[in-house]
């Protein structure tokens, strides 16, 4: 008789029986590699067969199961919708129909007389339907789940879920009596939460519904906890590790720059002022995101923070994602910090050779105070001979590698992070969990209101009248194009094409055309000829998007807005409006009947507020979305929800910073749990955390 292996959580997945090797290789598919993994691999819903619902009883919209049998099976093929599949079912008081669309697999999967399941929304078209229902057959092996809830999983071709369920089963019968404890008992406690053995055991074989999203909720708690324990931790390592400068705050320059100011600042720019202060003189190292809706003075307040750092001696590098916007802040800003007889700088890749040669040097020898750059900052001939200040401009477009690039180019430099992109509340602890966060809600008084409209394409007549309009009365315009120039694979209104069209409108008006790929020299001349108002409408790409600051640009064209986001639109739409003008925003939309794209469009229609709009858009698109990419140090959760979860987060982050807070070296009994799973399994993770 053959010896049976003892499995534990890391096993392979082909020791389980009824899988071995081969059926391994599907479930690796899925990223299910060990029983662990298998234990993890967590149902998206389930169904509640303890709740089968009459036919007759069954409302339009409803989401329901039904059992029934199989009366009629039907199959045509349509041009427009390929292979459908179409069978009723009867459960005795009534029948529906259920209709599969491109389906050709289940063309021999049913026959009359069999029971099925089915599960899915009501529609009515002629009589009771469902359209493309989950479904399973009742054969005999599985009518014993019949008055269960039954988990369903993702899935991959060759696994079913069945697969799933008898795999999970075994699994926890193997290893129930290894699966550890993540939480201390003071926490589990507090919250009623289940042993995280019992929310495995709950989470897949629920004996109701509320049990199950319980089971769920503990685990995705224990997900964050540990999330916001590295960021915890790394945050007090960085207090204690090294000390950073500590800067006298009241000084010549501040006064000086404030006094030349032509505008008072806002109150809620003198709170964040004060708070940076106070961060300053700590001698510890200043961790702050500085997040304000667009126009709400964030590189004012960049500026006043670098002057104190240049006057107590030391150097500031202000990093920007794109060469438009460092080049922004360095002409807006270079007279008036020669005025106080500061030294600054711009560095950036379109910057010549020779000339970047003499920036390195002065640099180096401390002769420049201030430099402004984009990645060319990070570059290793860039050595600055006493850097104390680093701040990074839309911080979110930076991976995390050159953000600690940055930061190592100085022995423990004060760290201030600025957005005009609003972060909903959710995701700045996640993102920034380890820095305070300051905000400026309002924007200076004095500004007009921006009046969003959404056209069609077949009232551009109209509109381009109204533009027409605008600049006689000496107006200007961005016309914002979603791409540069025409492609056979996507159907957009290009940059260059656009550039052309309105030429030939407005032949009595200047218009000029600026995107990525015009060179750095020939685009600041375009900008500048703009923003002294030498040019009426500037066609452009999103290289506008943040940053750019012309008080009589009031009008804005976005085609094809149904290609951004809220927060990109958002981020556009803050170009205009800057000064006391009233300001227009035409979005021009081509025919579009998806519902979720208009729906997001009339949000952004409706407010001008950036957090509000930013959590809007965290909804409809989920955070992997929202941000585009996985450079941005967002983690990857395997069963917390940033939307769903949120009340979860808060309490996650409250109770993992007090932890750190009482305990930073986790020497306490009780929290022996936690140390034990850090060093286990997230060890690699505390290293990156200040930067993410």
């Amino acid at each position: 008789m053959k010896k049976e292996i003892p499995l534990t959580l890391d096993s392979d997945i082909q020791y389980l029986k009824g899988i071995g090797p081969k059926k391994a290789k599907l479930f690796h598919k899925l990223n299910i590699f060990t029983i662990e993994d298998l234990l993890y691999h967590l149902p998206y819903r389930y169904w509640n067969l303890k709740e089968i619902k009459k036919i007759k009883d069954c409302k339009v919209d409803e989401e329901v199961t039904i059992k029934g049998k199989i009366i009629l099976i039907g199959e045509k093929t349509t041009k427009t919708k390929g292979d459908v599949i179409e069978l009723i079912l009867s459960d005795g008081t009534d029948y529906l129909r259920c209709v599969w669309f491109n389906r050709p697999d289940l063309k021999y999967k049913f026959q009359r007389g069999e029971e099925l399941i089915v599960s899915g929304k009501i529609y009515f078209y002629k009589q009771k339907e469902m359209v493309n229902p989950y479904y399973e057959l009742l054969n005999e092996n599985r009518k014993m789940y019949a008055g269960t809830i039954i988990p369903i999983y993702p899935l991959t071709e060759g696994i079913s879920n069945w697969d799933i369920r008898r795999g999970v089963k075994q699994a926890l019968e193997k290893t129930y009596p290894l699966i550890e404890e993540d939480l201390p008992l003071e926490i589990i406690n507090k919250y009623s939460f289940y042993s995280k053995k019992e929310s495995l055991k709950k989470i897949h074989f629920p004996e109701d519904l509320k049990d199950a999203e319980r089971a769920r909720k503990r685990l995705a708690y224990s997900e964050l906890f540990y999330f916001e324990l590295i960021l915890a931790l790394n945050k007090k390592k960085y207090e204690e590790l090294k000390a950073s400068p500590i800067f006298k705050t009241e000084g010549i320059l501040t006064k000086e720059f404030l006094n030349n100011l032509p505008f008072k600042l806002t109150p809620s720019q003198l709170k964040v002022i004060k708070e940076i202060e106070e961060d300053l003189r700590k001698g510890k190292s200043m961790t702050r995101l500085l997040q304000g809706d667009v126009g709400s003075g964030k590189t004012v307040i960049a500026i006043y923070t670098s002057l104190i750092a240049i006057e107590n001696g030391y150097q500031v590098a202000m990093m920007a994602p794109t060469e438009i916007l460092a080049e922004q802040h360095f002409f807006n800003w270079c007279k008036e910090l020669l005025k106080l007889k500061v030294r600054s700088a711009l560095l950036t890749s379109s910057v010549s050779k020779r000339e970047k040669e003499k920036i390195y040097l002065k640099i180096s020898q401390g002769e420049i105070d201030l430099v402004f750059g984009t990645h060319a900052l990070l570059e290793s001939d860039v050595n600055f001979k006493n850097l104390g200040l680093v701040i990074v401009d839309e911080q979110h477009r930076f991976g995390v590698m050159q953000r600690a690039a940055l930061l190592a180019k100085g022995n423990n430099p004060h760290f201030l992070v600025m957005t005009a992109t609003p972060i909903p509340r959710t995701l700045s602890y996640i993102l920034y969990g380890d820095l305070d966060i300051s905000t400026i809600p309002e924007k200076p008084p004095g500004r007009g209101k921006v009046i969003t409209k959404l056209i069609s394409v077949k009232a551009r007549g109209k509109l381009i009248e109204k533009i027409r309009k605008g600049c006689l009365l000496g107006n200007q315009v961005y016309w914002v194009c979603p791409i540069i120039e025409e492609s056979e694979k996507l159907t957009l209104r290009a940059a260059t094409k656009v550039y052309e069209e309105i030429k030939n409108t407005f032949p009595d008006l200047k218009v000029a055309l600026i995107h990525g790929r015009i060179k750095s020299d020939e685009r600041m001349r375009i900008m500048e000829e703009f923003k002294k108002g030498n040019i009426h409408i500037l066609v452009t790409t999103t290289v506008i998007e943040v940053g750019v600051d012309i008080p009589n640009a009031s009008i804005m064209v976005i085609e094809h807005p149904e290609r951004f986001g809220l927060a990109q639109l958002h981020q556009l739409r803050g170009r205009i409006g800057r000064g006391e003008k009233d300001a227009y925003c035409f979005l021009v939309l081509p025919n579009i009947n998806d519902e979720k794209v208009l729906l997001r469009l009339n949000y952004f229609v409706k407010s001008d507020d950036g957090f509000y709009l930013a959590e809007k858009d965290l909804e409809l698109r989920g955070p992997g979305e929202f941000f585009g990419t996985r450079q941005h140090g967002l983690p990857e959760f395997r069963i917390a929800d940033l939307i769903k979860d949120k009340d979860l987060l808060l309490m996650a982050k409250r109770d993992a910073f007090k932890i750190i807070e009482e305990d930073p070296n986790l020497i306490k009994f009780e929290n022996r749990i936690i140390k034990e799973n850090l060093l286990k399994k997230f060890s690699d993770k505390v290293e990156l955390a200040r930067v993410i």
